[in-house]
């Protein structure tokens, strides 16, 4: 029964936050237990406890006796996180370098040829999926559980600004050729080569945030 309330309750959680960072909820909007619970189908007690974990991690703010407000992500909050990403998937690429597996070499490929056809076809929903998935053999490929952990949230909480950078056709072709040049380097298992391209590729996106207009990537 404990598993099960658990299960329930970080279901919530997920939900909820994926409302927040996707903008379907805006920032300073109220989060009424009652009509979450009802719009997600379930009680106000794992709301309550999922608004009081979404406090810890900043993207929410509760009032007592008052109410729990979003607190969502700012432009400073942003840069941060890609300032913050370009560092560790640098390190990521550069550990994979050493430990990536000929089967892990070969879905990155498969996943840039997949990516080739739908960013000239202008697909941009398929582009953001193959860009998770690019990310997430990579944060396997590290070898590490601790840093995949930590790069997976930071790329959560970047999703608003990638499904918009990624329905860009120019940045979506850029963004697959700098997969493409990381793979290289992983494959002749260049761990300085390999950090460095993954480090410029985050890099790449905050100089162009500017480019996509603050409003679009804060608000819904």
């Amino acid at each position: 029964m404990g598993e099960d309330n658990y299960s329930l309750g970080s279901r919530v959680f997920h939900m909820i936050r994926e409302n927040i960072l996707s903008g379907k909820y805006e920032r300073d909007e109220e989060l009424k237990e009652k009509s979450i619970g009802e719009e997600l189908g379930v009680s106000r007690t794992p709301v309550r406890e999922a608004l009081r974990q979404l406090e810890l991690e900043g993207l929410v703010t509760i009032i007592p006796n008052k109410g729990a407000y979003v607190v969502g992500i700012s432009q400073k909050d942003i840069k941060d996180i890609y300032e913050i990403r370009s560092r560790l998937e640098g390190l990521c690429a550069k550990w994979a370098a050493e430990n990536i597996t000929k089967e892990q070499l070969d879905e990155l490929e498969e996943n840039i040829f997949l990516s080739d056809f739908h960013a000239a076809k202008g697909n941009a929903e398929q582009m953001v999926e193959l860009d998770n998935k690019f990310h997430e053999i990579l944060y396997t490929a590290s070898g590490s559980r601790e840093l995949r952990h930590v790069l997976s949230d930071f790329h959560h909480y970047a999703q608003r600004v990638r499904k918009i950078t990624l329905s860009d056709k120019n940045r979506a072709v850029d963004s697959n050729n700098e997969h493409r040049k990381i793979v290289e380097a992983l494959k002749q298992h260049d761990a300085q080569l390999a950090e460095k391209l993954a480090n410029q590729h985050i890099m790449k996106t905050i100089e162009n945030m500017d480019h996509y207009g603050w409003d679009n990537l804060l608000k819904k």
